[in-house]
């Protein structure tokens, strides 16, 4: 179940964290976008030429009831050769534009197209959400200087909660069919969300809330940390009945370090709890920072362990 708003309280959870606290600031250690250990580039399969599907963009949709006044922009993506005889299966992206972006580290679309080519993957369409953009501040924020956008996407990703689930289950799964005519299978194995940093976070918690929906999950440098409470994940994890998902967990030696927590050792605890519980984890720690760089190097790869039997 969701934590209450008491229990976020009881926990100490709803504490504004200073831009500066022990003379150090929240994401002081994000300029490891450029570390010199972060040498990763995309995967063979984001660079080649292959028959492209068909991408479109939604700019500032804006009819969510979960997230209400929000507006966000949004792409849909279908295969070349996708099959309407049959449901398929889907890759969710949150921060979308990151893993959409056609020169970025990850290159979604391109990677899938290759992957369909090579009858590796069949059927796989793709939803890539960016957070939501607001002109009031959300209820709570983790950090008093954040910004109306920065604060939206915390509320959004970071809450233990099944709000965001509900967001992609009641908004964004349709909002996908309608767009590009695609009927999305029902079956939480066939459902893959992904993310990185808060992003990552909220990837997990939509299987952990919502396994039914969700069994599948690619975290990127996820933040469980204590931003709002994800540094309570591990525990959490070892103490819980084991659900049926299969994650994927990426971080790097020189992942964040912030008022917040230590990214490298979060990620490592929560893979260790994973398997302690017997999950089906992969857990690939390297060199780099704060990036999609490494994700985006072992993606296609990725997929085809999280998409395997």
């Amino acid at each position: 179940m969701p934590l209450t708003i008491e229990e976020h309280q009881s926990l100490g959870l709803d504490v504004m964290v200073a831009e500066e606290v022990n003379g150090r600031r929240n994401g002081d250690d994000r300029s490891t976008f450029t570390h010199p250990e972060d040498r990763y580039e995309p995967c063979p399969e984001a660079l080649m030429a292959s028959p492209e599907g068909t991408l479109v963009a939604l700019e500032n949709w804006s009819e969510s009831s979960v997230y209400p006044e929000t507006r966000r922009n949004i792409w849909c993506y279908r295969p070349l050769d996708w099959d309407a005889s049959k449901p398929g299966r889907v890759v969710i992206c949150n921060d979308g534009r990151a893993y959409v972006d056609d020169a970025g580290p990850v290159r979604v679309p391109r990677v899938l197209d290759s992957l369909h080519a090579s009858g590796e993957l069949s059927n796989v369409a793709a939803i890539f959400v960016n957070p939501g953009d607001t002109d009031q501040m959300p209820p709570r924020s983790p950090i008093a200087s954040y910004g109306l956008r920065e604060a939206q996407r915390s509320w959004e990703y970071d809450r233990l909660s099944r709000d965001y689930g509900d967001f992609l289950v009641r908004e964004m799964l349709p909002l996908l069919s309608a767009t590009l005519d695609v009927e999305i299978s029902s079956l939480p194995e066939d459902r893959v969300v992904c993310g990185i940093s808060s992003g990552g976070i909220a990837a997990f918690s939509a299987a952990w809330f919502q396994p039914d929906q969700f069994a599948r999950v690619i975290s990127h440098c996820g933040s469980y940390t204590n931003i709002l409470g994800g540094h309570n994940y591990p525990f959490m994890v070892q103490t819980t009945p084991r659900k049926p998902i299969r994650v994927y967990i990426q971080s790097g030696e020189h992942d964040v370090h912030s008022p917040f927590g230590h990214w490298p050792s979060a990620n490592q605890a929560m893979a260790r709890a994973l398997e302690y519980a017997g999950y089906d984890v992969n857990f690939e720690f390297g060199t780099g920072g704060h990036t999609l760089r490494h994700g985006g190097a072992r993606f296609a790869e990725t997929l085809r362990w999280i998409f395997r039997d």
